[in-house]
């Protein structure tokens, strides 16, 4: 089966800002695919320049088959697109959100109720089907907007940073509906700033500026970090971080969280790197081996 998302040395830049740099990629079908990159990676224009709503510089895009470029009634017909913000009318009920977008890809009455039967078990919407979209929280209009998305049964769906600013335990739910999707055979092509949420991904690409770092599974690419990796936790952390940049150490460390991890390039060992914190006076509270994560090889990836 050829593969339902297709991006060939897709360049786009605004002004002097290289937005998107030579990036090339390919979605299985039923794949659950993550851009992972901060703010300004590229996510967005990527994601853009394939729902056909901007036109790259160069580069070939290609979805179900077809040139994105010369096909984009096609593209908007077919594909599902929940972009960063909430674009629902929030002055009408999450029902009426839910038949407006069925009369909108002229869905029948009768199977708008069948499908809307379908997405009311899944994102548990049912208690609030009466309640105006304006008046949700913030996860539930995620939830919602999704919803919306798939009244048309779109076979490859793409997300834009939809767990942006949503709670935790709210998050953990909509990735829950996605894989729910994925095991369907809906194919998914998602953008995410968060490292944890990347773990949840079939497959991923690591963008910084442009360009991809990294692009495999998760837990292949975190095999591909090869320094022993330390965590210094301090009850400052920051400011542990701070004197550790005036150090030679300074290459080797990120802050994460309320630590430091500390990347054992030069395998001095824990002793060694011990024995150097003290002859610099650097205090901390403690200091212990840990694994690698995908942030870990993202940040290295980045340097």
């Amino acid at each position: 089966m050829e593969n339902p998302i297709v991006i060939e040395n897709l360049k786009k830049s605004y002004g002097k800002v290289q937005a998107v740099d030579n990036v090339s990629l390919e979605v299985a079908p039923g794949e659950v695919f993550g851009l992972i990159g901060p703010d300004g990676a590229g996510k967005t224009t990527i994601i853009r320049i394939l729902v056909s709503l901007l036109s790259p510089d160069s580069g070939k895009v290609f979805f179900l088959g077809k040139d994105v470029s010369k096909n984009p009634v096609f593209v908007r017909s077919h594909i599902g697109y929940m972009p960063q913000r909430f674009s629902l009318y929030r002055d009408l009920s999450v029902e009426q959100n839910l038949r407006f977008f069925g009369d909108l890809f002229h869905i029948s009455r009768a199977k708008q109720g069948k499908q809307m039967e379908w997405l009311y078990n899944f994102s548990k919407l049912r208690p609030f089907k009466n309640r105006l979209a304006g008046a949700l929280s913030g996860g539930m209009k995620q939830k919602l907007a999704l919803s919306c998305m798939l009244m048309h049964e779109p076979e490859v769906i793409v997300l834009d940073e939809p767990t942006f600013g949503v709670d935790p335990v709210s998050r953990h739910e909509f990735w829950d509906i996605l894989k729910t999707l994925a095991e369907h055979g809906i194919t998914i092509l998602v953008s995410t700033a968060y490292m944890d949420e990347a773990n949840l991904c079939s497959r991923v690409a690591l963008l910084h500026e442009g360009h991809i770092l990294a692009m495999d599974k998760p837990k292949t690419l975190v095999q591909q970090f090869q320094h022993p990796i330390f965590r210094l936790e301090s009850n400052q952390p920051y400011s542990l971080y701070t004197k550790l940049k005036t150090t030679e150490f300074a290459d080797s460390i990120h802050l994460f969280g309320d630590g430091i991890h500390f990347s054992d390039k030069d395998q001095l060992g824990q002793r060694t790197i011990v024995r150097k914190l003290k002859e610099w006076n650097i205090e901390y509270d403690s200091i212990q081996p840990v694994q690698a994560n995908l942030e870990d090889l993202f940040l290295e990836r980045m340097r």
